[in-house]
């Protein structure tokens, strides 16, 4: 009796954390991907001939375009530190002099991240005189351009798959349950209960079953999301309170239709099955 109750209320917890886990994952994928993006950035090497001046003015002008997250100017001292300690050597001692350039790393908002805009801007700042070359991460922001609908579009197929599934699963956990009690079903419906009167606790019972794996399958999604947010604090995963209520509200919604469903259903069959059928 107790391992059949243990069964259900796992495999409802279970599936529904899975789903659960997709739709939180089909929520955040455009915060996933809008990071990625805003991760790029847009290189402005500088001729060692430029002008503080038109440095000056050309890292202005670009904190001051609305597309622009950051404009960063790194000397050409810093970069040869930092391209020493990733190293693990100072290059520039056997080399008697620093080759490397100053520049300006721009990252964009994402909302403004595309292959077209970045090769735009790079050949704009290519065509002025003090600009050595422009250079960013092409390839990867193709990958990403590419592929975001892709994944979203996945993350739905595969929440539907796991949605079926979950039904299935819950639906067979619940017939096995109730079928464990067809000989009693079965009393009931000779001594002269009605059928509602006989499916009615079936129902009530597997709902709370239903309602109690709904709160496993709840506070170990409110776990990981909360790990999730402690390790990656840049996606900014409880910034809009509305997302996780939509897919906790999606939890129990599922849970309450399909254990309801499923118990009306099993139980239902059970009654329309003659005396010798049950034995």
């Amino acid at each position: 009796m107790i391992s059949s109750y243990f069964s259900v209320v796992v495999s409802i917890s279970l599936v529904l954390f899975l789903v659960g886990v997709l739709g939180l994952l089909l929520l955040n994928s455009k915060k996933v991907s809008n990071h990625f993006k805003e991760q790029i950035a847009l290189t402005i090497y500088i001729n060692d001939s430029a002008k503080p001046i038109e440095i000056k003015q050309l890292q202005k002008s670009l904190s001051l375009r609305k597309e622009t997250k950051t404009a960063r100017f790194v000397s050409k001292e810093d970069a040869a530190q930092s391209h020493a300690n990733a190293i693990g050597e100072d290059f520039m001692e056997f080399l008697g002099y620093n080759p490397l350039l100053s520049s300006i790393d721009v990252y964009f908002r994402s909302d403004y991240v595309s292959p077209a805009f970045l090769a735009k801007l790079k050949q704009d700042f290519e065509a002025k005189p003090y600009v050595n070359e422009v250079f960013y991460d092409q390839p990867l922001l193709e990958i990403l351009d590419q592929n975001i609908k892709k994944i979203s579009q996945g993350i739905i197929g595969l929440s539907g798959l796991f949605i079926i599934i979950a039904i299935l699963l819950i639906n067979s956990s619940i017939r096995l349950s109730v079928y464990s009690k067809r000989l009693i079903i079965k009393t009931m419906q000779l001594v002269g209960a009605t059928k509602s009167f006989i499916r009615r606790p079936f129902i009530w019972h597997h709902l709370r079953l239903g309602l109690l794996g709904a709160i496993l399958a709840s506070a170990g999604l409110g776990y990981l999301l909360y790990e999730l947010n402690l390790r990656f604090p840049e996606l900014t995963l409880l910034s809009n309170p509305k997302e996780p209520a939509i897919i906790f509200g999606a939890i129990f919604s599922m849970s309450i239709l399909i254990t309801g469903a499923s118990t009306f259903f099993a139980t239902q069959r059970f009654l329309n099955l003659t005396t010798d059928a049950v034995n």
